[in-house]
């Protein structure tokens, strides 16, 4: 969801219209109708004031991806460290199973781009993958769903560095929505 979707959820579920929450904010029906629409955003005194108002946190209100907790830890890594063996077909496999030796389980992702309708058909008529193609090429990244201990998280691999995100919901390992990427789990699994 974006700012405005979420804006305008909060301010439904608050039993407010947007006459009712402009005057409470002090500031115009048109101000409240841009933010909603994703138009304009408030600034940061705003949105400390829409938070409290709202009974919702900035983090929240900010956050598109939304199954995101806010503790992403990014870590140095050498690939060159780390060797394929046993279930890790590379060493984005063995970096991530290194990391997580001592998880529930970890499943590789394939990640895809959600397409909109006129990127699909510009993908379709031009050459089909194209666009998926692009996307991959501007971020060769490794994903993985690690569950560890009743929790979730994203963990991203690139070159040099390992990322690890906790969700915040949780996700099918099947396949789950993630941003503006789809992810599917791929056909093998580390633990």
């Amino acid at each position: 969801m974006t700012f405005g979707e979420k804006l305008k959820e909060a301010r439904k579920n608050a039993g407010l219209s947007q006459e009712q929450f402009a005057e409470k904010m002090s500031v115009s029906r048109s101000a409240v109708a841009k933010w909603e629409t994703d138009k304009g955003m408030p600034d940061v005194n705003n949105l400390k004031v829409m938070a409290q108002l709202l009974d919702v946190s900035v983090d929240y209100l900010l956050d598109e991806d939304e199954k995101l907790s806010f503790n992403e830890i990014k870590e140095p890594i050498n690939l060159d460290e780390f060797e394929k063996s046993g279930k890790c077909r590379d060493k984005k496999d063995a970096a991530c199973y290194a990391k997580y030796a001592d998880a529930d389980s970890i499943y590789p992702l394939i990640r895809n781009k959600k397409m909109s309708k006129s990127e699909w058909i510009a993908d379709f008529l031009v050459a089909p993958g194209i666009i998926q193609g692009a996307d991959y090429l501007n971020d060769a990244s490794t994903y993985y769903l690690v569950e560890k201990g009743g929790k979730q998280i994203l963990v991203k691999v690139t070159a040099d560095f390992i990322s690890s995100s906790e969700l915040s919901t949780k996700v099918n390992p099947k396949k789950f929505e993630f941003g503006k990427y789809i992810f599917k789990k791929a056909t093998y699994q580390l633990i």
